[in-house]
């Protein structure tokens, strides 16, 4: 498999960035991870650099789809940041990490960075989220279209050094069989300003993963306040043997 990755992370109206993006592609294996620090918490960029270089590391050197394997990388990130944790410094971070090999995907989240899939240009699957207003929406208070605007949207029930046993969510292996396949990896500060069907229609009408990105951060930086938050994303398209 071949792949096209594009990855941009911004600083926004925030004093400093605490969103970090790693990726990494040998001989048709590849892991992308996205990572977003809890500013409320001290050393957010820490966290989210532990989080992501530890899994996208751990990976690239022993790469494996089973999902108890990707559960153990998650908890292993989770360790090295609670390791890194002071009395003063309670760091903590959301995480989205996607993994591929051998014609397959896996990919698993703690927090409010999400992933969604598209095959055919289509947005076939998505992550949902480890927060309160996602808990609202399972209860029925509001729909997915309003977490967007919801005041306990920020809120996160899971995170990288929040507690002792990372509770993760795993997706089951996807096979890759036709393609091409998209990507979209992002931190909350990106998808709250880009709609589904504005992903969808970017995809179908770029021709890389940096021109999908850069016709969604158009729209993302038209609509953003000045305090907005952090913004980062990573784009990946994945070509079939076909499409080489």
């Amino acid at each position: 498999m071949q792949f096209d990755i594009a990855v941009c992370s911004y600083q926004g109206g925030r004093d400093y960035n605490e969103d970090n993006v790693r990726y990494f592609e040998r001989n048709g294996v590849c892991v992308v991870a996205v990572a977003d620090g809890l500013g409320g918490h001290g050393g957010g960029q820490i966290a989210s650099a532990l989080a992501a270089d530890t899994i996208a590391d751990a990976f690239i050197k022993d790469p494996s789809l089973d999902a108890e394997y990707v559960g153990g990388l998650f908890q292993k990130a989770n360790r090295e940041v609670l390791n890194a944790q002071t009395q003063t410094q309670k760091m903590k971070s959301t995480g989205v990490v996607l993994f591929i090999k051998d014609g397959q995907a896996i990919w698993g989240h703690a927090g409010d960075s999400r992933l969604y899939y598209f095959a055919d240009g289509r947005l076939a699957a998505q992550t949902l989220d480890h927060s309160v207003a996602q808990m609202a929406v399972f209860s029925g208070e509001i729909t997915a279209g309003q977490i967007r605007h919801h005041e306990d949207r920020n809120r996160v029930i899971r995170a990288f050094g929040g507690s002792e046993q990372l509770k993760t969510e795993i997706a089951p292996r996807l096979p890759l069989n036709r393609g091409p396949y998209a990507f979209l990896l992002c931190t909350d500060g990106f998808w709250e300003y880009v709609l589904e069907a504005e992903m969808e229609q970017d995809l179908t009408e770029s021709g890389s993963a940096q021109g999908w990105l850069n016709a969604m951060l158009k729209r993302l930086e038209s609509r953003v306040p000045d305090d907005n938050d952090n913004y980062s994303a990573a784009a990946v398209y994945v070509f079939g043997k076909e499409y080489v």
